[in-house]
């Protein structure tokens, strides 16, 4: 069975040894900077030349001295060496400098609604952060997409012990319409008068035409509906909405923008079809980066903040 430091030419430290014993001249120099013996340094060189069947030093009482093969040896493996403290010293500051890329995916509607103000005031705070966002409706491995964090309404069934999922914000599902749909049509007043009206259903109507609604006091109102429009998903319904097409259900954190700006108005504000918790799912065991865990908390107060918004405008 071959080592598996036989593929570096030997152990790290005698790589190390051997051109500590370059670089400062001498075996005893070079045992004092490596907190070694003499002997040691010697033993990890000789253990250094026996798997290479080369010999790197020329010995003399006095003195060592690369030979011709030593100092092309030296010149790579100081390289090498260099390039292995460098990427330590990454891996360890990643868990305490936020840089480097950050690889997020997210729901197409929350993608579109509600991260892009978000990414450009996070990317305003640490540039050093770049940011690469996936959007899709569709559940990603993250290892397996090199993701470092997945925003999903649900933790799901998360595959292992290696996931750990995280809670941004809760939400709720409620209805909206477009003012001049409300103007065309009328508002519905209450539950029964629901399927009246020009329904855009989405994933709450996927199975059925049975819609079931709760109040603030609890109360539960159940509707057969036929819905005018059907969509896959919430970023769609929410085109519909705005174009007129009726009344949909919207995350309210997706809601916001345009309730806002009033291109939405909430239909039978006191009422919501579901409520739900937004999760921030990213690989367990160590500690998540920095810029992870930045731009996680960032978002959280983005969110909170959000949230603040939806309960003054119901």
């Amino acid at each position: 069975m071959v080592d598996e430091s036989e593929t570096l030419g030997g152990a790290l430290e005698d790589l190390q040894a051997f051109c500590a014993v370059i670089e400062f001249g001498s075996i005893s120099a070079a045992a004092r900077q490596l907190a070694e013996t003499k002997g040691g340094i010697s033993r990890r060189i000789s253990r250094l030349e026996a798997r290479l069947g080369a010999a790197l030093l020329a010995r003399t009482p006095r003195a060592v001295s690369a030979t011709e093969e030593g100092t092309a040896f030296y010149l790579k493996a100081r390289d090498a060496l260099s390039l292995l403290s460098e990427a330590a010293n990454d891996a360890r500051q990643s868990g305490s400098v936020p840089r480097g890329h950050l690889r997020i995916t997210a729901p197409m509607d929350m993608g579109m609604e509600i991260l892009p103000p978000v990414l450009v005031r996070f990317r305003a705070m640490h540039p050093q952060i770049s940011v690469e966002l996936l959007l899709t409706d569709s559940t990603l491995d993250l290892a397996a997409n090199r993701i470092d964090l997945a925003l999903r309404a649900t933790p799901g069934n998360l595959p292992s012990m290696n996931y750990r999922a995280s809670t941004l914000s809760a939400f709720a599902l409620r209805l909206y319409a477009a003012p001049s749909y409300l103007v065309a049509d009328g508002t519905p007043q209450n539950p029964p008068q629901l399927p009246l009206h020009s329904l855009v259903g989405c994933r709450e109507l996927s199975a059925t035409n049975s819609l079931q609604l709760t109040d603030s006091r609890g109360r539960n109102s159940e509707l057969l509906v036929n819905p005018s429009v059907r969509t896959s998903d919430y970023a769609s319904t929410h085109r519909l909405l705005l174009a007129g097409a009726g009344i949909g259900a919207l995350p309210d954190l997706v809601a916001a923008g345009s309730l806002a700006s009033g291109l939405l108005q909430p239909v039978l504000p006191d009422w919501h079809i579901n409520r739900g918790t937004l999760y921030a799912i990213s690989l367990g065991g160590a500690e998540a980066p920095a810029r992870v865990r930045v731009f996680r908390d960032y978002l959280r107060g983005e969110l909170a903040l959000l949230q603040q918004q939806i309960t003054v405008q119901t």
